[in-house]
């Protein structure tokens, strides 16, 4: 447990730099929205009984792409590859306010630079939004069914 202390006062000396809890903060966000979407996304492919394969010829994309999609730890597509893949699975992507909590922490920090509250536990809200099952935002499309 000595090493996780050390780390959480690095973090929390780290976050009093303006851009580097800019960063911080904005690529936990990143990371947990993308892998969420991901994740659901693969979820309605597997459901939908369309394999990585099949699923790239829907959306005009070489299989390698769809499959580094959703293999891929550290994938970061873009938009428009989010929003092809959800259209072909009957879905579509879009944006809902944070919950009150993640968006006092998080907006606050992005537009002070500095981590408000508890640096420990700014990191670990983060943290536990992007492990959260269920948080993406990828809803069925008018008139579709799975």
């Amino acid at each position: 447990m000595e090493g996780s202390s050390v780390f959480w006062e690095d973090l929390a000396r780290d976050m009093q730099d303006a851009e580097f809890a800019r960063a911080y903060v904005t690529e936990s966000v990143r990371i947990g929205a993308v892998d969420a979407v991901i994740g659901e996304l693969d979820r309605a492919r597997v459901t939908a009984g369309l394999s990585k394969a099949g699923l790239a010829r829907a959306v005009g994309a070489e299989s390698a792409v769809i499959r580094r999609l959703f293999s891929s730890s550290g994938a970061n597509p873009t938009l428009g590859t989010l929003v092809g893949v959800a259209a072909a699975l009957g879905l579509r992507v879009t944006l809902e306010p944070l919950p009150a909590r993640e968006r006092e922490l998080v907006t606050a920090a992005l537009r002070s630079g500095q981590a408000s509250g508890a640096t420990a536990r700014l990191a670990t809200d983060l943290r536990a939004a992007r492990s959260r099952p269920g948080t993406a935002r990828v809803s069925r499309a008018a008139g579709c069914s799975r």
